[in-house]
């Protein structure tokens, strides 16, 4: 494949058109002259009524701009001007979009030097980050000012069947969910979007019906990374988000359940200027909060969008996962699984990666060592290689790793924990933090029953609030 373009010289940056056919989402942009087209393929979709047809046009018009991400990223840097050619976000859909673009590419932009602020530039639309992702109801123009935020189309409700999509990522986190929903007999189905065998072997072991979506990122990307453009990470779980609201519409679906905890909403580090970078944004709550709102006001009024987990920590959640041994033998939450190119691990754990040390650490204090090390093939924390690695989860002389991984001070909790057992403490790891870190540290944030109470569960529909309040194992 040959492109003929230069990533950073590039002027503008448009969105084309985003079309439906036969149960393919075509999603089309271009860079210039030239055009990248990605799919997503829908199996067995159904024909829709009408009004669930003018909903599910509106969904994928958010699709589209949200998966826009992707390739926009390559040519940030140059700054290009942005044109809608099919349709213009209003104004609330607007400020979601530039929600996601500023906060979900800041990672990307903090670590390629670029300042988005000066650099992207909507057509003009009325638009205002901080107050509709606070959830305020009101958008800030550019002036400035503070505007009520005013939409031309109401969303109704469609008489969605009361059963819920859980899309599953093969961690521990949505297995979890999984066994909560399971334990109440709720009716669900799992969904994935990629062709992760990985996935679909740990949906086996769940008795429910499973929807697996096919997306394919346009393939001139890549070779427009190779030409120099900028690359980076880039807000998946919104994206992803977006096409499972799809898929909810096309086979009925009244909720769509995440799996994303407490932590997330924590930034990974705070720029010079008080700015936050937070790798997990679009599993916070801040986008969790405005993307519900968006679908009940331009979707579907009964759709429901929201994280069972919400209301846990990391921790909390590692707890409940090491009782459902089950899944020992499928699960992996190593990212080097899930990455569209390069080496992939020859066993589920690279067991050098940030989320491989942080899933390691914080089963720790809740699983016997044999079962644990038996899990990864080997003793992370009995490596003095992966020294650096487990000081950056702590925050000790780094900022936290741009990986999904909990808060400094679940870290720094499960390893006081560890730090306190026979079977752990003199492994090089634990002993190096032992007589290193720990005692620097402040004592709050070395103490892991706080850690380990759920929080507010408001979020969450009457039904499911204190589905995790059963009794628990206690950490060892």
């Amino acid at each position: 494949m040959s492109v003929a373009i230069e990533p950073r010289r590039v002027r503008q940056f448009r969105f084309v058109d985003a079309r439906w056919q036969d149960g393919q989402a075509t999603l089309r942009y271009a860079v210039d002259a030239l055009e990248l087209t990605e799919t997503i393929d829908f199996p067995g979709a159904p024909t829709l009524s009408p009004a669930r047809q003018a909903a599910f046009d509106r969904a994928l018009a958010m699709l589209h701009w949200l998966a826009g991400t992707s390739y926009y990223k390559a040519v940030a840097g140059a700054g290009p001007s942005i044109v809608f050619e099919q349709r213009s976000p209003e104004a609330d859909e607007q400020t979601l979009v530039d929600a996601v673009y500023r906060h979900g590419l800041a990672e990307f932009a903090h670590v390629n030097g670029l300042d988005l602020d000066s650099l992207l530039h909507w057509p003009d639309v009325a638009v205002g980050v901080p107050s509709l992702v606070a959830g305020q109801g009101t958008a800030e123009s550019k002036d400035g000012g503070q505007s009520p935020i005013e939409s031309s189309y109401a969303a109704k409700p469609l008489g969605l069947p009361r059963r819920a999509l859980l899309p599953l990522g093969g961690g521990k986190d949505s297995l979890v969910s999984a066994d909560l929903l399971l334990q109440r007999d709720e009716h669900f189905a799992l969904t994935w979007v990629g062709s992760s065998e990985l996935i679909a072997q740990c949906a086996a072991r769940i008795s429910r019906p499973s929807l697996n979506i096919r997306r394919r990122i346009a393939p001139e990307l890549i070779e427009l990374n190779r030409l120099g453009a900028w690359n980076g990470h880039v807000p998946v779980t919104a994206i992803n988000s977006a096409i499972l609201v799809l898929a909810a519409l096309l086979y009925g679906f009244d909720e769509i359940v995440f799996s994303n905890e407490a932590s997330a909403g924590v930034p990974t580090l705070i720029e010079a200027d008080g700015r936050p970078v937070n790798h997990q944004w679009s599993k916070g709550p801040a986008f969790e909060q405005a993307f519900a709102a968006w679908i009940r006001q331009r979707v579907a009024a009964d759709l429901h969008y929201y994280s069972l987990l919400r209301p846990l920590s990391e921790l909390a959640v590692t707890r409940r996962f090491a009782r459902l041994e089950r899944y020992f033998d499928e699960f992996s939450s190593c990212n080097r699984n899930f990455r569209l190119s390069g080496d992939r691990p020859q066993s589920r754990w690279c067991g050098e990666c940030p989320k491989c040390h942080f899933v390691f650490l914080a089963l720790a204090p809740f699983l016997a060592k044999p079962a644990l090390t038996r899990i990864f093939g080997r003793n992370l924390l009995d490596d003095p290689a992966q020294i650096g690695g487990f000081e950056a989860l702590l925050e000790w002389q780094a900022h936290k790793p741009f990986e999904c991984v909990g808060e400094a001070r679940e870290s720094r909790a499960a390893m006081a924990r560890l730090a306190d057992r026979a079977d752990w403490r003199e492994d090089v790891v634990v002993a190096h933090a032992r007589r290193h870190i720990l005692p620097q540290l402040p004592l709050a944030d070395l103490a892991l029953a706080p850690l380990l109470e759920p929080g507010d569960d408001a979020g969450l529909p009457e039904r499911l609030r204190g589905a995790w309040l059963e009794p628990e194992a206690t950490a060892r």
